[in-house]
């Protein structure tokens, strides 16, 4: 049973913001303090994506624990007898199937539009709310920041090799030889 009426629990609810969160602000504040700058919630990406990095083609989802199901089996989530909480996450008991069934297809928007972005050559990096309290804060943005330079890195090296030179090649060695005869020593 639910301790709010149904006016409260909608304006509880009605509350709750999809931009400008606290764990988004922070990764925002620690990545424009490490140099990285970026667009907010771009429209022109599936899943309007919290922060897109365009020069490491990176988008970066902060998700809140609950609404994304944050390490919670939902498979196993249809028997009522089991619990699926995970340390992060805790699914309501009130009006249980409601919930799984929300939290569920979240989960399965998450993936399609994360493959969706990396049909499209981007990378995607999700961040979790539980990762950004203050104990661990500082560790997620040394990480984030790592994984950022290794994707610009990686997307901005030599993928060929480079063109043989003459010198390399045999061709080089054979005239070479040929010119030693015609050279006159006096």
């Amino acid at each position: 049973m639910d301790k709010l009426s149904a006016e409260q629990r909608h304006k509880c609810m009605a509350a709750i913001r999809s931009k400008d969160t606290k764990p988004e602000m922070v990764v925002r504040r620690g990545l424009w303090k490490r140099g990285f700058r970026y667009r907010l919630n771009y429209k022109r990406l599936p899943g309007h994506p919290d922060l897109v990095l365009r020069k490491y083609r990176t988008c970066i989802f902060v998700n809140g624990c609950f609404w994304h199901g944050h390490n919670v089996d939902l498979h196993i989530a249809d028997s009522q007898s089991t619990v699926v909480n995970s340390d992060c996450c805790k699914i309501p008991s009130t009006n249980r199937e409601f919930w799984v069934a929300k939290i569920r297809r979240n989960k399965e928007r998450d993936k399609e539009e994360q493959r969706r972005l990396a049909a499209m050559g981007w990378h995607c990096i999700t961040v979790w709310e539980c990762e950004l309290t203050p104990k661990r804060r500082e560790e997620t943005l040394k990480s984030i920041a790592f994984t950022l330079n290794r994707i610009f890195l990686e997307d901005h090296t030599v993928k060929r090799p480079y063109p043989k030179l003459e010198e390399e090649s045999g061709d080089y060695l054979k005239a070479a030889e040929d010119e030693a005869p015609t050279r006159s020593r006096s």
